[in-house]
């Protein structure tokens, strides 16, 4: 018998959350704990994106330690999950409309490992990881996770990785678990638009603090994936965790079931 796996898009934060050991990362833990467990994972990194779609087809992918200035404890992590070179393959099969190259260079970057090390550390579970086409709207990232949804129904968890709000360039320090007003009204209408009507994430690209809470899309394009499955389902998704992290930063986290 088939079963459908949940989906998720979690906000990851700092890399140092691999690390530690906080209401974030509990809350990661727990949700790995509470569904079954799956036959492999799909990831959708904030930190692969790209100029067309690409999925890892690797059997072995390497842990990427795509960051800087952080402690050597950090740069010691691995995360040595295999691959699946099969769902890479299910992955362009359901996606037969858009051209999916198969990548045999990337691996796992720190959107998708500083998660599972929590929600899996035993990295047993195959891992393939989806890219991120820059080029394309909101609309079209929608509709590609509307696709991904065979893959739920077949043990597959789809996880996507990044932050609602994302503005290095507006941190604030002096507030470690501190949103500023515009990052709260943000994240606000985005949990509004995640809770009751998916379908509408791509109107949020009109809210008034767009500009400032996703200078660049990439962090915010994985929760598109979410949304799309949501939709695919009939459904709308469940808050797991919600916070905030110096000023600029949402750690929001939602589900699909």
């Amino acid at each position: 018998m088939s079963r459908r796996m949940p989906a998720a898009f979690i906000g990851h934060g700092s890399p140092m959350n691999t690390l530690e050991h906080n209401r974030y990362t509990e809350a990661w833990h727990e949700f790995g704990r509470s569904i079954p467990t799956p036959r492999a994972i799909l990831a959708i990194s904030a930190h692969w994106y790209t100029r067309g779609t690409a999925v890892t087809a690797m059997a072995q992918p390497r842990t990427i330690h795509d960051f800087g200035g952080f402690p050597d404890e950090l740069f010691a992590v691995e995360y040595p999950a295999p691959g699946s070179p099969g769902l890479a393959a299910e992955v362009v099969d359901v996606l037969a409309a858009t051209d999916i190259a198969l990548d045999m260079s990337w691996g796992l970057d720190h959107g998708t490992w500083s998660i599972l090390v929590h929600m899996f550390p035993d990295a047993d579970i195959p891992v393939v990881q989806l890219s991120i086409d820059g080029t394309l709207p909101v609309a079209d990232h929608l509709s590609l996770g509307a696709g991904l949804a065979p893959l739920r129904d077949d043990g597959v968890l789809v996880l996507g990785s990044g932050n609602v709000v994302h503005n290095l360039g507006r941190i604030r320090w002096s507030e470690p678990d501190g949103a500023s007003p515009w990052a709260q009204e943000f994240d606000d209408a985005t949990r509004a638009t995640m809770t009751q009507q998916p379908a509408e994430l791509g109107a949020l690209i009109a809210h008034e603090h767009w500009a400032a809470a996703a200078p660049t899309p990439d962090h915010f394009l994985p929760l598109a994936y979410i949304a799309g499955l949501a939709v695919a389902a009939g459904t709308t998704a469940d808050v797991i965790v919600g916070g905030y992290a110096y000023g600029s930063l949402s750690m929001t986290s939602y589900s699909v079931a």
